[in-house]
């Protein structure tokens, strides 16, 4: 169970960060008017209750006769999460971007004639990857809950495939009698998703720019 709920949680972060980035990097560099839809994009987007159209986009993809669907239930059930995801990604990096496209040199290398492209990738993308890690950390613990709350319900991997979801599920039966069965899979959820929280706080501390002058001046 540990290794599908694991996939999921990691296959999240990648899907958020395909869109996110993008997008929080576009709206952030150009502005004005696509920044302004971006944004309402993602701000409709946050305002869409997540959990029920998590348990509706499930239901809906579970009914769909597609072998692809069929066959890769992680990768499905990732997809679902992750487009429900990737607006906190895209909000972080668009202040990030907003903040460092108006330093020295980053107007320099506009002054020089350098593409869009090349200083979105090149020059603000690097500046600003310390916060898109951390919260890319944070996506992996908040989709191993998502995960294991819709396969809990049914609504995401389902038998024979086993997940932390399905297990605490199936387990229900049996509460009494064994209740080791739902022990081990709800400990896992929450030592999993803690130790990645922790590895999110570490991270944050570690590319924490005041954290780092500190240091530097003690030394």
């Amino acid at each position: 169970g540990g290794r599908v709920s694991l996939a999921v949680g990691f296959s999240v972060m990648i899907i958020t960060l395909l869109i996110g980035v993008p997008v929080g990097a576009i709206a952030g560099y150009f502005g004005g008017w696509l920044d302004n839809v971006l944004m309402r994009i993602t701000d409709a987007a946050l305002a869409l209750p997540s959990l029920l159209v998590l348990i509706l986009l499930g239901a809906i993809l579970r009914e769909v006769d597609a072998p692809l669907l069929k066959s890769n239930p992680v990768l499905t059930i990732a997809f679902v999460i992750g487009i429900l995801a990737w607006m906190f990604t895209a909000r972080l990096v668009r202040a990030s971007y907003l903040t460092i496209r108006e330093m020295d040199f980053v107007v320099a290398t506009r002054a020089l004639g350098g593409s869009n492209f090349r200083i979105i990738a090149l020059h603000i993308f690097p500046n600003a990857i310390g916060p898109v890690i951390v919260e890319a950390t944070l996506e992996v613990a908040y989709a191993i809950l998502e995960e294991s709350g819709l396969s809990y319900l049914g609504f995401g991997i389902q038998p024979p495939t086993p997940s932390w979801g399905n297990l605490l599920s199936n387990a229900q039966e049996y509460l009494v009698k064994y209740p080791w069965l739902a022990i081990f899979p709800g400990l896992m959820i929450f030592l999993s998703v803690i130790s990645i929280n922790y590895i999110g706080d570490g991270l944050r501390d570690a590319f924490d720019p005041h954290k780092v002058l500190t240091k530097m001046g003690e030394v």
